[in-house]
């Protein structure tokens, strides 16, 4: 089984036989979030109207998403699966053409963007798949932790013209971000699914 460069990490003691990281695999976080976001855009996609947190929610669920996705997943599948190269770089500019779409997103443009956020979750989920085959458990959740994070700190708002490559994407991000969530706080945007009357479920 082949082993995936990770991201810099602290220095760690051996660990011992049996050892497991605590956290969630990064394939299993990437694939609640596709669930999540599939379910959220069937909702306002559906025949009530769309609440008025609708639209900033999906915005920035999306952004912060594709922002660490393409920090660490996207980057993991490029080094473990050499042969997956062409399917990455495709994913990214996939990932430039929705965020482009979000900006300004209303109703109208709504449809174009679900279609976009289904063909990243079929590219994307299929790349989890192979990622998952030539992984361990350990590296997938030790690279979860690091998705975890880079999402936190993620902009919240689509900047489709940041750098989408490490290392830049991991310096450039987090300052966007800081930028955004000081506009968020002062504007009072809802961001998280959580602020939404009725969150979505997933599928």
């Amino acid at each position: 089984m082949s082993a995936v460069p990770l991201p810099p990490l602290p220095p760690a003691p051996a660990p011992e036989e049996g050892y497991r990281p605590a956290g969630r695999s990064i394939a299993d976080i990437v694939d609640r979030e596709h669930r999540q976001l599939l379910a959220l855009l069937d909702q306002l996609s559906g025949p009530d109207t769309t609440p008025r947190e609708g639209l900033p929610v999906l915005t920035a669920a999306l952004s912060r998403h594709l922002s660490a996705e393409e920090q660490y997943l996207l980057p993991a599948v490029r080094a473990a699966l050499p042969a997956a190269t062409e399917r990455v770089d495709a994913e990214i500019n996939a990932d430039a053409a929705l965020l482009s779409a979000l900006k300004g997103l209303t109703d109208e443009a709504l449809t174009e963007v679900a279609e976009r956020v289904r063909r990243h979750v079929d590219g994307v989920g299929a790349l989890v798949v192979e990622l998952r085959a030539v992984a361990t458990e350990e590296e997938l959740i030790r690279l979860g932790n690091r998705l975890e994070i880079a999402e936190e700190a993620a902009p919240t708002r689509p900047h489709p013209g940041t750098p989408a490559t490490p290392p830049w994407n991991r310096i450039v991000e987090p300052a966007v971000g800081v930028v955004d969530k000081v506009l968020d706080a002062v504007t009072r945007r809802p961001t998280y699914l959580a602020d939404l009357p009725e969150p979505p479920r997933d599928r």
